[in-house]
This record gives structure tokens, C-alpha cells and sequence, in this order.
């Protein structure tokens, strides 16, 4: 797959600004004392939705044909697109059909459904959900929308990077988490385009890296297993467009264990006073392990995508 056009994160702008929240770059002492830089969090768990997977949909779904609207959107996803979708959905008056897991976090499942979508539960994995919900876009005519490789998707995503570079123009490094590859993806195009000398890295479950595989091949790979239980960051195998865009624009991925992003979830908790899930430590946990190795007083920020934890889970001492 070939990347004809890149993501226009610009053009996407005006579609996602009205009915996003412009959340702030928080600054924290002491993430900046412990790891020498100067850091700031980028903070989508304040988003609607509570995370950032708000953006793509308003884009995709905005763009589509009246009669693509008309006849309603199906997607896939372990909870955070469910509900980016299930909003986008119900803001522009189009039918939304989300197919997750049948162990998806039960929270996501509630949520998406408040929304006002159509929650179907098929398999045990998003891929077995996926295919159900292309197998109901032929049936019913729907309007598949993807969770991250999608242009449309990726340019709405990517007005995160664009938010960042207005409110801190100064930004050297950026530290993105990956799952499928969208966030990131978009993120890098725009800060690149603007300012090629910005660093990004990307940082995934080594219980299941397989962007940081992908790359290393200098192709998609597809992970025989994928052991990660963070499910912001499980995925088998990224995107075709995504893949493409982390190669270009991404100046490195690096890997952390579940448990040092568990960790770094209560740390983040109980130093910042944030309520981060798995896939949000990430950046942190790439920090605090040494792995993003620029100069002292590097002006750093991490991409805090998302604060949608299972409270459930962690009163019984897991984790999503």
C-alpha cells in the first residue's frame, strides 16, 4: 500500500475544533526533576470521550456522502473509537453500529452505548470483531470506518500535533503511544511538515510491538501473538498507511513491558494526579525507563491519549 496523499491535518481543523476541547500542555516538575528534561503532558484524557479518538470520526464522517450518512457507519474497536464514533455519530445525525469484543472493558461498552450507538459483541480479540464489522457493511450498507488506517481518520488525529505546536512552539521531542499506528501517524505528519527538525518517538507494549517489528523489517509484519493486555496497544498488525507514515516521519520506536506501563499508570496517578489508561503511561514509562534519549533540558512532550480506565478493574487489582 502506497501513500498517494499525506494526511492534511489543516484542512481537517475546521471540522474537528468546534466540537473538540482544547486540552492543555500541563506542565510537571517532577517528571521534568527525574527524567532531566523539560516535560509537559499533553492532556486527551480531558477530551470528550476521554481520549483524543474523538478527532478522526468528526473528519471521516463529515466527509461523507449524503447518502453514505444516510445509510449509517459501522466500526470496530476496544473502546476508545467506539465511543469517538458513537459521539461523532450522534453530533452529525448518523447512524452508528459498533462491533467489540465480547470481553471489552465493560465501562467502554456502557459508554459507547450512552452515546447512542448499536453495540454488537462478536469474538474474543478486535480482530474477530473487525470481521464481523466489515461483515455487516456488505449486509447493511454501512460505511466502514476504521480505527486507524484511514487518511481521513489520520488528518483528525493529527490536529493534536497542531495544537501542541501552537502551544509550545518550542517543542523539540514529541512521545506518542501506538496501537494501530493513527495517532502517531498524524502527529508526525503535521509537526514534520512544519518543522522537520522536531523529534518523534513512538512507544508500544513490548508484549506486542508491531509497529517497532514492522519498522525494523522494513515491512508489515504480522505478530504471531500479541500478549499485551493493554488494549490501547494490542494490535496483531498496523496499518498499511500507517506503517508508511511511522517509516517517513518518525524518528524512532522503542518498547516497554506492561508492568513498567503499569507502573507508571499509578505513578502518574499519584505524582501528577492524573487518571491515565494503559496506552497514555506508555510516553511516560518510555521516559522514566531512559528510553528517549535526547540532551539534558530537552523540551519534551508526552501524549497523555487517553484516561479511560476500568475502575473495576483496578479495584480488583487489574488492569485494562
Amino acid at each position: 500500500m502506497s501513500v498517494t496523499a499525506l494526511p492534511d491535518s489543516r484542512a481537517a481543523l475546521p471540522l474537528v475544533a468546534p466540537h473538540v476541547h482544547r486540552t492543555p500542555l500541563l506542565t510537571s516538575r517532577i517528571l521534568s526533576e527525574e527524567t532531566g528534561f523539560d516535560v509537559r503532558l499533553k492532556a486527551e484524557l480531558f477530551q470528550r470521550t476521554g481520549s483524543y479518538k474523538i478527532r478522526g470520526p468528526l473528519v471521516k464522517l463529515s466527509r461523507l456522502s449524503q447518502e453514505e450518512r444516510d445509510r449509517g457507519v459501522v466500526c470496530s474497536s476496544a473502546g476508545n473509537h467506539a465511543q469517538g464514533v458513537a459521539l461523532a455519530a450522534a453530533m452529525l445525525g448518523v447512524r452508528a453500529v459498533v462491533c467489540m469484543a465480547e470481553n471489552a472493558t465493560p465501562a467502554k461498552i456502557a459508554a459507547t452505548r450512552e452515546y447512542g450507538a448499536e453495540v454488537v459483541l462478536h469474538g474474543s480479540i478486535w480482530d474477530e470483531a473487525d470481521e464481523k464489522a466489515r461483515e455487516l457493511g456488505v449486509s447493511e450498507g454501512l460505511t466502514y470506518v476504521h480505527p486507524f488506517d484511514d487518511l481521513d481518520l489520520i488528518s483528525g488525529q493529527g490536529t493534536v500535533g497542531l495544537e501542541i505546536q501552537e502551544d509550545w512552539p518550542e517543542a523539540e521531542w514529541v512521545v506518542v503511544p501506538i496501537g494501530g499506528g493513527g495517532l502517531i501517524s498524524g502527529i508526525s505528519t503535521a509537526l514534520k511538515q512544519a518543522r522537520p527538525e522536531i523529534r518523534i518517538v513512538g512507544v508500544e507494549s513490548s508484549d506486542g510491538p508491531a509497529m517497532k517489528r514492522s519498522v525494523e523489517a522494513g515491512e508489515l509484519v504480522t505478530l504471531d501473538r500479541c500478549d499485551t493486555i493493554i488494549d490501547g496497544l494490542r494490535v496483531r498488525r498496523v496499518g498499511g498507511h500507517t506503517f508508511e507514515l511511522v517509516s517517513r516521519f518518525v524518528d524512532e520506536v522503542v518498547a516497554v513491558p506492561d508492568e513498567t506501563i503499569f507502573e507508571s499508570v499509578l505513578w502518574t496517578m499519584e505524582r501528577c494526579k492524573l487518571v491515565v489508561e494503559g496506552a497514555a503511561a506508555a510516553p511516560v514509562a518510555a521516559l522514566r525507563s531512559g528510553l528517549v534519549q535526547a540532551p539534558p533540558g530537552t523540551k519534551v512532550v508526552c501524549v497523555l491519549s487517553g484516561g479511560n480506565l476500568d475502575v473495576s478493574q483496578l479495584r480488583g487489582l487489574r488492569w485494562n
